[in-house]
């Protein structure tokens, strides 16, 4: 996989509560993916970008919020979010990569 489509299919660590508790206890890092990027993508990229193996990949589509401003209605872009289980021993430090 070239290093334009690995930029493509991971987009940002997705840095939460609920995804910090994940990193901890479970060995788990969060992902927002590309909508078109299926699970052998995503493993490859990040097996690729951060040299770590990866045991298992879970995806949600996140549907995108309806919001208000004054008269005008407006909708968020739908997205998808990548659960990426690492193997024992293997680490991704997300509060390095951003910034």
């Amino acid at each position: 996989m070239n290093e334009e489509r690995i930029f493509q299919i991971l987009k940002v660590p997705h840095i939460s509560e609920k995804s910090a508790l994940l990193g901890d206890a479970a060995n788990q890092a969060v992902f927002q993916v590309a909508t078109d990027a299926n699970k052998a993508e995503i493993k490859a990229a990040v097996e690729q970008l951060f040299k770590v193996k990866v045991t298992n990949v879970r995806t949600v589509n996140m549907k995108g919020k309806s919001k208000r401003m004054g008269l005008r209605h407006g909708r968020r872009s739908d997205w998808k979010k990548a659960y990426v289980s690492l193997e024992q021993g293997h680490e991704i430090d997300l509060a390095s990569i951003g910034g």
